[in-house]
This record gives C-alpha cells, structure tokens and sequence, in this order.
C-alpha cells in the first residue's frame, strides 16, 4: 500500500470516527433538551424549578411568582431590594435565608405533597 493510500484510508476512518461521535452527541444533546423540557416545561408539577430558583436567587421571589404566588413574590422583591437597601442590606439577607429554607423544603418533599401542597392547596409561605 502506498503512502497516499494510507493518508487517504486514515482520513476516511477519522470521517467515519467524527461522523459516529457528532451523531453520538447530538443524541445525547437531544434526550438531555427533552429531559429538561419535560422537568421544567411541566405543568403538573413545579417542584425542581422553584425549588432551585428559591435556594439561589430567592430574596427576588422568582419561585412565588412562578407558583403563582404574586402577592407574596412582590412582597419578597420588595423586602430586599427597597427595605434591603434602608437596612444596608440586613432585612434582605433575611429574605435570602428565607428563600434558601423554602427551596430546601420544597426539594425535600414528595412530588405528590408539593403538588398537593403548593399548588392544589395554594399554601403560599413554608
């Protein structure tokens, strides 16, 4: 075999090679976006979403407002940013913890008791 022939079959196999592994990721990529879409885009249940929208940016309220909570997302929003900012930032951290607490309970809690929870009984605090 000469020099050129095996160049040219060392190509076509890492072709071959870059064409499995991109079909492989791509996939892969698809069943992770599915995945995703059914845990967030569900309407059944919210758990994981508020959840860890509570424990990392909960002093803002984001979880109330997504579990339909407004009254009480506005108050959360408000607390920390205007009531944070008169305090320097003292009653905003409370608000923080108490995002971090709720994220951490609604995380803890069966799919079922947070449905029946948080969105059938609309239990708004803890």
């Amino acid at each position: 075999m000469s020099e050129n022939e095996n160049e040219k079959d060392l190509g076509d196999k890492a072709k071959d090679f870059a064409d499995k592994t991109s079909k492989e990721a791509k996939k892969t990529a698809d069943e992770f976006k599915e995945g995703v879409k059914d845990t967030f885009d569900s309407n059944d249940n919210k758990k994981i979403l508020v959840g860890i929208l509570a424990i990392v940016v909960g002093g803002f309220g984001i979880h109330k407002f997504i579990l339909g909570y407004n009254k009480e997302g506005i108050i959360m929003l408000v607390a920390t940013l205007i009531l944070g900012g008169l305090t320097c930032g003292m009653l905003g951290w409370v608000v923080w913890v108490i995002g971090l607490i709720e994220g951490i309970i609604y995380l803890t809690k069966s799919d079922e008791e947070f449905y029946n929870t948080y969105q059938v009984g609309k239990k708004p605090w803890f």
